[in-house]
């Protein structure tokens, strides 16, 4: 491996494979002599939550900047949706109804990658959870139009593999959800929610809470399918009850299809970030 280092001191991959290559005694055989960052057991000690947590921010962050990713589009929905022409499968009658959103999904993210190709694929890169339903949708939309995409996986206890999508070198898996999180939304230009589950409700209201208290910049933050949102959500009786403000109803747009998403986002004027709450 060609060492780019400006420092003149040995580098840690040529200790790590000189380590390997020791005799072996009682000594070297030991736990306590392997080296500390090549110990996958130490590496794994509740103590280290920490640094794990910190290896879970670093790696992402060093590889997009070294893909030259400025910004993205978020892409968030319902690993249960399916394509269209597999509607007959879905469990329920709704969900099979709810499959024109992963032509919707797909259609945006093709749209968006087209934009990002002008970019030179730094700006406008489609991002979802790597996952089937409209995530894969997302992932393959960006394909159709020959770009690059980002798949953002989590272990889960049953088995799960990133959709094919997913452009390669940009498939990432974490182990911890609330680093995936920030990942989600650092570098996030707008941000799309198809409908969906627990995951996707969960992913809505925390980024709404960031930008409802001024914890993040406004950014276009498009519903897919009023039908749907307005059936599983009373946004009004929040409203009406006090815990929410009117003006929180203003920190999201309704949108049904692809071409609408695309045009709110294009024509999306500077936002302040909030510095008070309304009401409050």
């Amino acid at each position: 491996m060609k060492d780019d280092r400006r420092s003149p001191l040995r580098n840690a991959h040529t200790d790590r494979d000189t380590a390997k290559q020791i005799p072996e005694t009682q000594q070297t055989l030991s736990p306590s002599y392997r080296l500390a960052f090549a110990d996958d057991e130490f590496l794994y000690r509740d103590e280290l939550r920490p640094v794990r947590l910190q290896l879970e921010l670093q790696k992402f962050e060093m590889l997009m900047d070294e893909h030259g990713i400025d910004s993205t589009v978020v892409l968030f929905g319902g690993a249960r949706i399916p394509a269209p022409p597999d509607k007959d499968t879905a469990r329920t009658k709704t969900l099979a109804d709810l499959s024109r959103f992963y032509d919707e999904a797909r259609e945006f993210a093709r749209l968006m990658t087209a934009k990002s190709k002008e970019t030179g694929n730094r700006d406008f890169v489609i991002v979802t959870g790597g996952g089937p339903g409209v995530m894969e949708a997302g992932n393959r939309g960006a394909h159709d139009e020959g770009g690059q995409s980002i798949g953002l996986n989590i272990v889960l206890p049953h088995e799960q593999a990133p959709n094919p999508y997913v452009t390669p070198d940009l498939a990432f898996n974490f182990h911890y959800f609330a680093i995936r999180k920030m990942h989600f939304l650092m570098r996030a230009r707008a941000i799309c929610v198809f409908p969906g589950g627990f995951g996707t409700l969960d992913e809505l209201f925390e980024t709404l809470t960031l930008i409802q208290t001024g914890r993040m910049q406004r950014v276009p933050l498009l519903l897919f399918g009023r039908e749907f949102w307005e059936r599983i959500i009373n946004w009004d009786a929040l409203a009406e009850a006090g815990t929410i403000s009117p003006e929180d109803l203003d920190l999201f747009r309704f949108v049904e299809s692809a071409a609408e998403a695309v045009e709110l986002v294009e024509n999306w004027g500077p936002a302040d970030t909030r510095t008070d709450l309304p009401d409050r």
